[in-house]
């Protein structure tokens, strides 16, 4: 492989300026982007770069990733992965990092004040106000202590919002495919359908896999509570738009608070359009359910991290799609890194090189997958760029760089 003689880091959709800064001052060349490239974009500017940082827009396709030949690390400013092309990605030897827990607090307080805000028609109130219009009225107005919020999907964010509610005065209850330890006084529920019938508020804190594609639909809008709410900060394939305005409509349910949605304007300069526009008691908010600036600061933080630390000595603790390796560099070696397809005769290839070599191996860790394997190695050689080549020349190898 053609590795770029000095790293060089991509950065798009205007990622928070701290990663630039770290980066450049661990030496490296970082270029930005504002906007979320396009694919064919992207193929013609991945080839000259190491490292690629991206948000929830930019997707990274498998036609994208056949021109990676240099890229080392692809990351994620952002929880999810899903705009990543994760198998394609591996298959590459290509190390995929995300920041989950830098936002958790900052979609888990959105949440709690739409809930508010959508309790007490603070939308439709404000709106009026702006235009004119005088309603002091209590009807329709409730607090949202001694009510049921119900999460869907309990992991680091749907946590969080636990602990807020339970400490606001709401009883908790909550969904999630995986057993989870209940926090607080949150009780677990057996199916979707259980809570959906119980819950004064829904909050959906999910992932977008096939098991949640249109998860909230007709069916379960018909089940939840007459005067319910719903509150959409995860994904924008879970709930089906049209079921909602139709249960809006209807009175059914009382009002929404969506954040995502299935499709999203690229850029701030598209026009944004949606089916829910201009219905009562419904607030729609562009995807900023972790667009803080203490969020984002700390993601830029956290995956700039995780890029040094891959770039520079190797490790893989955090990638998503990868054996995770983390060992500090042995003073005095040089580190050889391989990813090799997952195949028994690997290993004692490589062995053989550095014997016939006459290097010394100071330490040697192999951690792999149902695919591929990731070598961590630090010879005592003087040579360990030419041992480098000839482990890239065998037939299962992927990628093969030496850090020092």
């Amino acid at each position: 492989m053609n590795q770029l003689n000095k790293p060089s880091i991509l950065l798009v959709e205007n990622i928070h300026p701290i990663a630039k800064d770290m980066l450049e001052g661990h030496g490296y060349h970082v270029d930005l982007i504002t906007h979320a490239p396009t694919e064919d974009e992207l193929i013609k500017l991945i080839p000259h770069y190491s490292a690629l940082g991206i948000r929830s827009k930019t997707e990274i396709t498998s036609k994208i990733l056949e021109y990676s030949d240099n890229l080392l690390t692809i990351g994620a400013f952002c929880i999810g992965t899903n705009q990543i092309d994760l198998v394609s990605a591996r298959k590459k030897g290509i190390a995929v990092f995300n920041a989950p827990h830098s936002n958790t607090r900052s979609v888990a307080e959105l949440v709690i004040a739409e809930m508010i805000a959508l309790s007490r028609q603070l939308g439709d109130r404000n709106n009026k106000a702006h235009k004119g219009e005088w309603v002091k009225s209590a009807e329709g107005s409730k607090e949202v202590r001694g009510k049921i919020l119900g999460i869907v999907g309990y992991g680091h964010i749907g946590s969080q919002v636990s602990i807020l509610a339970e400490s606001m005065g709401l009883q908790v209850i909550f969904y999630d495919a995986v057993k989870k330890l209940p926090l607080g006084n949150a009780k677990a529920m057996t199916s979707l359908d259980e809570l959906l019938t119980q819950a004064d508020f829904v909050t959906l804190h999910v992932p977008e896999i096939p098991e949640t594609m249109n998860m909230i639909g007709p069916k379960e809008f018909a089940i939840m509570k007459k005067g319910s709410y719903l509150i959409n900060a995860s994904r924008g394939t879970v709930v089906v738009i049209e079921a909602l305005v139709e249960a809006l409509k209807s009175k059914h349910i009382a009002g929404c608070a969506i954040d995502v949605f299935p499709v999203e304007p690229a850029s701030n300069k598209e026009s944004f359009v949606s089916p829910l526009q201009g219905l009562n008691n419904v607030i729609l908010t562009p995807h900023i359910g972790g667009s803080t600036e203490e969020a984002q600061k700390a993601i830029g933080v956290e995956v700039a991290e995780s890029f040094r630390r891959y770039l520079k000595i190797g490790s893989s603790s955090g990638a998503v799609n990868f054996p995770n390796v983390d060992l500090p560099l042995k003073k005095g070696t040089s580190r050889i890194l391989n990813v090799h397809r997952n195949e028994p005769g690997v290993l004692g290839e490589i062995n053989t090189i550095i014997s016939k070599a006459g290097a010394n191996i100071e330490g040697q860790f192999l951690s792999t997958d149902n695919e591929i394997g990731y070598l961590v190695m630090d010879v005592h050689s003087d040579h360990a760029s030419n041992l480098s080549d000839e482990i890239a020349k065998l037939k299962r190898s992927i990628r093969t760089r030496v850090v020092s």
